[in-house]
């Protein structure tokens, strides 16, 4: 883990914070400064920066991540109306936190990308 890392003092229990979910490869918490009734970051333990590696693991880690989100996303009724899943990466994207993670978001009607 790196030390300077927000989410890697989290899950070392450096940094107190509601852990909704917790494995081995992942946990979950509420952001601090949601963008949505419901949102949700799912974090791999492991400190990842982004979605940069291109070995077998991180493919198997990646599709965790996105299971987790949805089984997360309906534990909190987000199956009936929908939700998205966000992962910015680099500092134009608005990644304010250099350690990967997945942005679940729902609750309200959100505003078509396009």
């Amino acid at each position: 883990m790196a030390s300077s890392c927000v989410f890697c003092r989290i899950y070392e229990g450096e940094i107190v914070s509601e852990v909704l979910y917790s494995d081995d490869r992942a946990f979950v918490i509420r952001d601090a400064n949601p963008r949505a009734p419901v949102h949700l970051l799912v974090i791999p333990t492991i400190h990842l920066t982004g979605t940069d590696s291109r070995d077998a693991s991180f493919e198997a880690l990646l599709g965790h991540l996105i299971m987790l989100a949805d089984n997360v996303a309906n534990e909190h009724g987000l199956e009936g109306t929908g939700y998205r899943l966000v992962i910015n990466k680099g500092r134009d994207s608005g990644q304010e936190i250099s350690h990967l993670h997945l942005h679940v978001l729902g609750g309200r009607k959100l505003e078509s990308m396009g």
